[in-house]
């Protein structure tokens, strides 16, 4: 799994899969699954973070920019 995140879109990604996205679904507000071909989840990206997730401390965990 590859964490990723953003700070200037305040959006924090999980790749939980390779390969291609082949589609993407809001599955709630600020929530949004990535999809393969054969339909598994192969991403998840929330958005806000800071509003959503506010304890969070993306400062002190190894997230990728």
């Amino acid at each position: 799994m590859k964490i990723q995140f953003d700070s200037e879109a305040d959006a924090l990604y999980l790749r939980l899969l390779g390969g291609e996205v082949t589609d993407s679904e809001s599955i709630e507000p600020d929530v949004v699954y990535d999809y393969d071909a054969k339909n598994q989840v192969v991403g998840v990206e929330v958005l806000r973070v800071r509003t959503n997730l506010p304890n969070l401390a993306t400062k002190a965990l190894p997230f990728k920019s």
